[in-house]
């Protein structure tokens, strides 16, 4: 019995309800869009806790991944090449929503850990792959206060990694601070600077 295109798709990238409300609130925060340079950081400290050579701050829409924070080997330039299986391929801010792990962690509302990709048949399938040689990914999700999966922070290996509990307690803590420094920007500010008198 063959299986419909829309049922193989889907053992690829999940089905994504909550896209339409994640746009949304991504314009009000005005993130998603552009690097920025404190999410780079912040996937650059990312690189140096977990011993992977790749970052993301990922920020996801309807049709595409945006890293607005990205660490790659050996610059700073936001197009690097992961040496993994054939040819190095470029490695730019986006991505398609078909490719990677990260939408699966949007859609779980959960961390996901793939210590060998092509030890689960779901995930082994999977464009990047081939295309760019990914062997194994670590990822958490950044959910705001309303509930609202906004997107990822993960790390990729081009080989195998035994992530094990303190990967994953990385990953859940530079969620946690990325979601921490979103808070920050939008929180309102005192016109006047300091303690405003009319709060308690």
């Amino acid at each position: 019995m063959s299986m419909p295109d829309n049922e193989f798709r889907l053992t690829i990238t999940p089905d994504d309800p909550g896209a339409p409300e994640r746009v949304k609130r991504l314009r009000q925060l005005g993130i998603g869009d552009l690097p920025d340079p404190e999410f780079d950081q912040l996937a650059k400290e990312l690189t140096e806790l977990t011993g992977a050579p790749y970052a993301m701050v990922n920020f996801i829409d309807e049709d595409r991944q945006y890293f607005a924070g990205l660490a790659a080997p050996d610059a700073d330039d936001a197009n690097q090449a992961i040496a993994g299986a054939g040819e190095a391929v470029e490695v730019g801010r986006e991505m398609d929503r078909d490719h990677g792990y990260c939408p699966h962690v949007v859609v779980r509302g959960k961390a996901l850990v793939l210590g060998d990709v092509c030890d689960y048949p779901r995930f082994a399938g999977n464009p990047v792959v081939d295309k760019i040689g990914i062997r194994s990914y670590l990822g958490a999700p950044l959910i705001d206060d309303e509930g609202n999966t906004l997107g990822t922070v993960c790390v990729v290996d081009t080989e195998t990694h035994d992530w094990g509990r303190p990967g994953l307690d990385i990953i859940k803590g530079m969620a946690a601070k990325v979601m921490d420094r979103i808070r920050e920007r939008n929180e309102p500010r005192d016109p006047y600077g300091g303690d405003n008198p009319l709060q308690g």
